[in-house]
């Protein structure tokens, strides 16, 4: 099945509501990890967003996963970018 870079920009003066509803979206992230969707999921270091691989038959499976979250559901986003990723190397490789 393809995999996908998804690319999460957080809203820069919506950080006190990410806050909120943090709990829900590493539920969110931790059930779909569970079920092999989400392989790895992180934010950058920098606090202005987020990295996760995932795995759909699609691209529009893979953007009706991330419509779910509860991050995007309270409109705390910014931008999500998802492309399919093609690894040649290391773990995610085949």
């Amino acid at each position: 099945m393809p995999l996908f870079a998804v690319q999460f920009t957080y809203a820069p003066d919506k950080s006190a509501q990410r806050d909120d509803h943090r709990t829900d979206h590493r539920a969110w992230l931790a059930d779909l990890e569970r079920r092999g969707t989400v392989h790895s999921y992180g934010p950058f270091a920098d606090g202005s967003g987020a990295l996760m691989v995932a795995e759909a038959s699609n691209l529009d499976e893979a953007r009706s996963f991330f419509d779910q979250d509860p991050f995007a559901k309270a409109d705390l986003l910014e931008q999500v970018t998802i492309r399919e990723w093609i690894p040649v190397f290391g773990a995610f490789s085949k």
